[in-house]
């Protein structure tokens, strides 16, 4: 990846010890874990025992006490393990489900929930999406009603990423009778509790090693302790959650990206036609350029991004620019790396497919093009 002002010599340690780890430990399983469509736990605790599913977060859980950037040179180097779909499962432990036990969890949350994530002893999903409600997430519909000590939650989630392997989920839910942004409250519910159970495992176009699952809520009682938060605050806690999940998406659509530009850029210096390498074609090397300089102008968007964010600030405008530029970016270089293979990259024995594959949830999850234009354009237009 580019070098950056914004790294120093701690940060680029760091970057060398992740990639090693990636490209031994994960690179070469990963062909196995896609054909398998899955990945093993074992990787969220090797993870945590190398200290790197909380290179971000405080020593005192269990974190390294490093800088949000450390975060951010992880979801870069994940992405060299050429499968997506294990990227973004380690990805929902580290920026989606972490983030909100250490900034609204309790004491007793960040006890029995946030350390162990961080050492990979508990895996999390975060259920937010339901049948009837995705990019509105003000119109969930499960249910979460007082009784006494308790809450009893009764409802359904859908494409859950990690939602099959998962030992607890953070779940959105409503106070019955509340409307809108109103009466939402977050709890934290263990996997074994009765009532809860995963429907099914779905089955996806891509990101195929990860788990996506249904969940299902029938009657679960949680204890009024494993309350995330505050009591129908629910819906801002998701909206500040939503920040930091879309710039990890950001990153790792321009690390897919520029692993794509490599593989493609090796390609068309040893595939002939017509006599000479088809990387010597005026129309390919022009192409080429463009999608590179794209990729760049992504990557350095990101980077000035992630450094407001190191310094405090969560930019909604400028966080929702980076991910709509990067995943539009993502999916392009994909697709115009399947046409530069022609059709080997129609071939499933060729990686390219899959980051064509992979890339095309980038501009759907955590936020669609379509919201991040409507955030974006409410800023601009007062």
């Amino acid at each position: 990846m580019s070098e950056h002002p914004i790294f120093n010599d701690e940060h680029r340690a760091i970057r060398k010890t992740i990639g090693e780890f990636v490209l031994k430990e994960l690179t070469p399983f990963a062909e196995e874990w896609e054909e398998a469509q899955d990945f093993p736990s074992s990787v969220f605790k090797r993870m945590g025992e190398l200290g790197f599913l909380g290179l971000h977060y405080p020593e005192e859980y269990g974190g390294q006490g490093g800088d949000y950037l450390c975060g951010v040179i992880l979801a870069e180097e994940m992405m060299r393990c050429l499968s997506g779909g294990v990227a973004l499962g380690v990805g929902v432990q580290t920026d989606m489900v972490c983030p909100l036990l250490h900034k609204v969890g309790s004491e007793s949350i960040k006890e029995r929930f946030l350390k162990p994530a961080l050492q990979g002893e508990k895996i999390g999903c975060l259920g937010i999406t339901e049948p009837d409600a995705g990019s509105d997430v003000a119109s969930i519909r499960t249910t979460a009603r007082r009784d006494g000590d308790d809450f009893i939650i009764n409802g359904q989630k859908i494409f859950i990423t990690n939602g099959v392997r998962a030992d607890f989920a953070i779940l959105v839910t409503r106070e019955p009778g509340s409307t809108g942004s109103k009466g939402i409250t977050l709890f934290v519910a263990e996997k074994d509790l009765p009532g809860y159970s995963v429907s099914r495992k779905l089955d996806k176009v891509g990101m195929v090693a990860s788990d996506t699952a249904e969940l299902a809520f029938m009657d679960m009682r949680v204890p009024a302790e494993n309350m995330l938060g505050e009591e129908g605050q629910g819906f801002y806690h998701i909206m500040w959650e939503l920040q930091p999940e879309r710039l990890f998406g950001a990153v790792s659509a321009v690390a897919g990206a520029q692993i794509t530009m490599d593989m493609t850029l090796k390609y068309v210096s040893e595939r002939t036609q017509f006599g000479r390498p088809i990387g010597k074609f005026q129309t390919v090397r022009h192409r080429l350029a463009e999608l590179a300089t794209e990729i760049e102008a992504a990557r350095q968007l990101n980077y000035y991004v992630a450094g407001l964010i190191n310094a405090g600030e969560f930019p909604a405008k400028e966080i929702s620019m980076a991910k709509l530029f990067a995943a539009r970016v993502s999916c392009k270089m994909a697709d115009e790396a399947v046409q530069f293979y022609g059709g080997y990259g129609y071939m499933m024995e060729y990686p390219i497919q899959r980051f064509w594959r992979d890339s095309r949830l980038t501009r759907i999850g955590g936020g669609t093009d379509e919201v991040m234009l409507e955030i974006i354009s409410r800023q601009l237009v007062q």
